[in-house]
């Protein structure tokens, strides 16, 4: 199976980055534990009745206008989220995002500010040796700790689940009393299996509103990374491309 192309990015552009060294973690639920978190008009998107949440860490690197070099020192940081997969009213697919934690203060800050996103500042650390890689987490407000550590392996052919989990080309949010999607496109990803040799996540989970699984992940992948783009946010009422997924 193939993986599908992202829609066209309405213009204006307003921001443009790269995501590196990816390790996705996905836990399936029941749609009825996580739907309080979805914003007005969107609701949980299913996989054959199952729902996910993802712990995604990785690289942001070259954050910057869409011409032009990347912010220096700002524009490159560490980041670990937590995401939800939602669908709205139009059945405009995207991601629900629980947390964004970063390494960059100005850079929490200022999402907090512009973009409504629930940035939090921690202290992070990624390592790669060879297939293996680490990452860590410590909130700076409150302390809570988390590592991820994974084995790298062979090539991983999108199937319908791969998809459903990462072929997603926009994010949705509740700002200034409405619900707004805002639209991103990248090439698509080139996954890989990975094993992971070490985790401690449940703090972080906890920290968010959500009760740890306490097994271990359903799905995992690594991914080297992908450019992205971001469009203008959409009010959700506004389809812009009726049944295409988003990231």
């Amino acid at each position: 199976m193939t993986w599908p192309e992202a829609p066209p990015l309405p213009r204006p552009r307003i921001l443009r980055q790269r995501w590196l060294d990816l390790t996705f973690l996905h836990w399936a639920l029941d749609p009825a534990e996580v739907a309080h978190f979805f914003p007005p008009g969107t609701r949980p998107d299913t996989f054959e009745g199952r729902t996910y949440v993802g712990l995604v860490p990785f690289r942001m690197v070259d954050t910057g206008l869409p011409r032009g070099p990347g912010v220096p020192y700002l524009g490159s940081f560490l980041e670990t989220n937590i995401r939800l997969y939602s669908i709205d009213d139009t059945g405009r697919r995207g991601v629900v995002f629980l947390s964004l934690d970063a390494d960059r203060l100005a850079v929490v800050a200022t999402a907090r500010t512009v973009f409504g996103l629930p940035y939090r500042w921690a202290s992070m650390t990624h390592e790669r040796k060879g297939n293996l890689q680490t990452y860590t987490s410590t909130l700076r407000h409150s302390r809570v700790e988390a590592s991820v550590g994974i084995e790298q392996g062979p090539r991983l052919w999108a199937g319908p689940l791969e998809n459903f989990l990462t072929a997603r080309w926009g994010l949705h949010i509740h700002r200034f009393g409405r619900t707004w999607y805002l639209p991103n496109e990248h090439p698509p990803w080139v996954l890989h299996t990975a094993t992971v040799t070490s985790l401690n996540a449940d703090a972080l989970l906890t920290s968010v509103g959500l009760t740890p699984p306490g097994r271990p992940p359903d799905h995992v992948a690594y991914g080297a990374g992908v450019p992205a783009a971001f469009g203008l946010p959409i009010s959700s009422a506004v389809p812009r491309t009726m049944n295409s997924r988003s990231t």
